[in-house]
């Protein structure tokens, strides 16, 4: 099923454009998603020059399985992870990010800082068929460090609290419907036995108009990890998952708000990545939320 979602999301690239192909018209540039956010996955959007977008997004506990159920009011009673982030147009091709998240699993209180660079954005009449944009971030834990030498937050100094990514994001809009890819790299500086410290992954991600403002959001994240890292957390009784989400996109002026369902209990890059552990057929899956807000400084038309 996860490979007919990427296989779907490649088809799209090589579709015949459903932009205006007319000669006479001059290009104008295409908005692919309505915000830097979908539910796990980023996307090549930015915010315009002088334009700052707060963004909360809030992931709950898991709806079924042993540490769900009516007794946690299907997840809600408890947070799992929690971000706060701000997103400023610099120009309208470099954006500067800045955030701190509260962490699910043993490395907490991280703090995200980060850059979007629009390498290319998609305009009609097919000049440019896709958009381009790289993302690069550095988080680091400010969390106290653990004394067991076996565990993710036993920080020996201060490098080994530092995490990055990047991510190169392709996508493309062919009428109303929306596709992207997301190669991505991370990197932790520190890891236990058995982790590795570089690993690869693949994201895509798709929107689908409904009815006016409404929409329905996909994306997946497969880790590619060494035969070696997957036998020995499985000797543990530790399996890893992909990170699927679905959910509901609602666009108001100013404001955009997705509702999500995931089994990624984190939220940055740097950790849900590496760390996804929970699986959908055992019910861990989670409600979860994202809400931006763009404050303008500057008037800048947008689509």
């Amino acid at each position: 099923m996860r490979y007919r979602f990427f296989f779907a999301c490649l088809l799209g690239f090589y579709s015949s454009p459903a932009q205006d192909t007319s000669s006479y018209a001059p290009a104008r540039p295409v908005w692919i998603f309505a915000s830097p956010k979908l539910i796990n996955a980023r996307t090549v959007e930015l915010v315009p020059k002088g334009t700052l977008e707060f963004s909360v997004t809030h992931n709950f506990g898991d709806i079924g399985g042993t540490l769900g159920g009516a007794k946690t009011f299907f997840g809600l009673d408890n947070a799992t992870d929690v971000r706060i982030g701000f997103q400023y147009g610099l120009s309208d091709r470099i954006n500067l990010i800045a955030a701190r998240a509260k962490g699910a699993s043993l490395v907490q209180q991280l703090y995200e800082t980060g850059l979007a660079w629009r390498i290319m954005q998609q305009a009609t009449g097919n000049k440019k068929p896709f958009s381009l944009t790289l993302f690069a971030n550095n988080v680091i834990s400010g969390m106290k460090a653990a004394a067991n030498p076996e565990q993710d937050n036993s920080f020996g100094n201060f490098s080994d609290r530092l995490s990055q990514a990047v991510q190169l994001m392709i996508a493309r809009r062919m009428g109303k419907v929306s596709l992207q890819l997301s190669p991505t790299w991370v990197h932790r500086n520190y890891v236990v036995t058995g982790d590795e410290n570089n690993l690869f992954a693949l994201g895509a991600a798709i929107r689908l108009p409904v009815k006016g403002r409404f929409n329905l959001i996909a994306d997946y994240f497969h880790t590619f990890r060494s035969r070696e890292s997957i036998d020995f957390y499985k000797s543990q009784g530790i399996r890893f998952y992909g990170a699927l989400g679905v959910g509901a996109e609602l666009v108001t002026e100013g404001h955009v708000f997705h509702l999500n369902f995931t089994n990624a209990t984190e939220i940055l890059e740097n950790r849900f990545i590496p760390r996804t552990i929970t699986n959908w057929g055992d019910g861990q899956f989670r409600w979860g939320f994202t809400i931006t807000r763009e404050f303008r400084f500057r008037k800048k038309e947008r689509n």
